[in-house]
């Protein structure tokens, strides 16, 4: 049998060099904020403030996302992306030239507005701009993209903070970002408008602005119970917790509340993966200092592992071919689970820190065998005007657990530090937790395979 050329063949050639250029920006600046945060603050005043330079970026994201999904569906992909792409450099410049810290949280908002039209986009090119075998692929330089940011991107915004200044962190990125722009115009014009164009309107992007504001006030609650504020707690919790719950009624697929087989089934996987991996990631190496008395350099070393199993995981799922698409979700899933359980047995009295690295480099693979998956089981099961909305609420479920579990593990780590808990006891608990959410979705991964495809190998 013939063999089919690959996503570098020439006529996808500078396609796959735009989506890996575009992501790796996208991933590069979300970890250069963290690096540069602490210059903008204190050159900005503005401590009270430093928050909501996070939260309105989720929010914001979050919104872009919902309007991306019905918009690439309407019209294909390359006005959202094109528009994404230009709202992620106005934010740039807007959070670079930042004269108070006002604006600089009205920059971080239009780089979520930005990489959330963008994102989906991606999502809505690799649908309509590979051929269904080639996806896997295409989805696993997605990926692979976000590696290299993470080997060089706190590096890199370190020197350009210490030596250039934190502003340049920002405005460095604008030249690259209109490059990225310039490389997939061609696939972008290639790349023709829907036939039909679904109904409805743009109300995602309040829902999503609802949903987004329900995770900050839920995080805000967590806040509260940790400080003890009995009748705020209550009433963050709750309003919190119907928003969130108005706000994805909307943006996720009818029956997902049920698991229903195909799509919806996709999507809260991916979500429960996604909220399980972030809150534990994000306690990694505060745990590592605290209860094994690392060094910061040795204790952020995990994540780079993490990286790298990553990238292999991702490129592994693009090219095995005797495996059901459910049955590698699954088998990633429990890599995932099995890590978990390792991380919440490194936090008993006496055990030795060193393991994080191998655990750390399962965990990566886990992920980069799952995340991929779920975005090809979506554009496989995806009729050609519904993969925008489809792959917007993929990306929506991840985005929105990420943020509730790393609120969750925030929120341990206060009541850690407010004496309420032991903080091996606390970071054992979230392991355990973590590893029981990828239990469950595990056992669910079957049902993301539609009637009658279960035993559809990959292609």
């Amino acid at each position: 049998m013939e063999r089919s050329p690959g996503v570098l063949a020439p006529q996808w050639r500078l396609t796959s060099i735009g989506i890996a250029v575009s992501i790796s920006l996208f991933a590069f600046e979300g970890l250069a904020v963290a690096t540069a945060m602490p210059s903008a603050v204190r050159e900005l005043r503005g401590l009270a403030f430093f928050g909501w330079s996070y939260s309105a970026f989720l929010v914001m994201n979050l919104v872009g996302l919902g309007a991306a999904g019905q918009w690439c569906d309407r019209v294909g992909p390359r006005r959202p992306l094109l528009t994404g792409i230009a709202v992620f450099t106005i934010g740039l410049l807007v959070a670079g030239t930042a004269v108070n810290m006002a604006i600089f949280v009205l920059g971080r908002s239009a780089q979520g507005i930005g990489v959330g039209l963008a994102s989906t986009a991606v999502f809505k090119l690799v649908a309509t701009a590979y051929p269904p075998e080639l996806r896997p692929r295409a989805l696993a330089i997605i990926s692979a993209a976000y590696v290299v940011p993470a080997l060089v991107g706190p590096i890199l915004s370190g020197t350009i903070t210490a030596h250039v200044g934190w502003r340049w962190v920002f405005l460095g990125l604008v030249p690259l970002a209109l490059a990225c722009g310039g490389a997939l115009l061609r696939a972008l014009r290639m790349s023709a408008a829907p036939e039909s164009t679904p109904a409805g309107g743009f109300r995602k992007p309040l829902f999503a602005l609802l949903a987004g504001g329900g995770v900050v006030v839920l995080q805000a609650g967590g806040n509260a119970v940790v400080a003890g504020r009995t009748p705020l707690t209550v009433l963050l919790l709750g309003a919190g917790l119907l928003a969130l719950v108005a706000g994805l009624r909307e943006l996720l697929p009818q029956g997902s509340t049920r698991l229903r087989r195909g799509v919806p089934a996709v999507i809260v996987v991916r979500g429960l993966l996604a909220g399980a991996f972030y809150a534990v990631e994000s306690v990694v190496p505060l745990s590592l200092v605290t209860l094994h008395g690392f060094g910061t350099a040795a204790a952020g070393l995990p994540l780079l592992a993490g990286s790298i199993g990553w990238w292999a995981g991702a490129q592994a799922q693009g090219r095995i071919t005797k495996m059901t698409r459910p049955s590698l979700l699954r088998w990633g899933l429990i890599a995932l689970a099995c890590c978990f359980v390792g991380m919440a047995a490194l936090c008993l009295e006496g055990a030795p820190g060193w393991p994080v690295y191998l655990l750390w480099i399962v965990g990566g693979l886990g992920m980069g065998v799952s995340v991929p998956t779920t975005g090809v089981l979506v554009l496989e099961q995806s009729a050609e005007d519904e993969t925008g909305a489809n792959s917007s609420a993929l990306q929506i479920s991840d985005v929105t657990a990420a943020g509730l579990g790393t609120s969750v593990a925030g929120v341990l780590v206060g009541a850690a530090e407010a004496g309420h808990l032991g903080f091996g006891a606390g970071m054992g608990v979230l392991g355990l937790a973590a590893a029981a959410v990828c239990a469950a979705a595990a056992a669910g991964a079957s049902r993301t395979a539609r009637a009658g495809d279960s035993t559809a190998a990959v292609g």
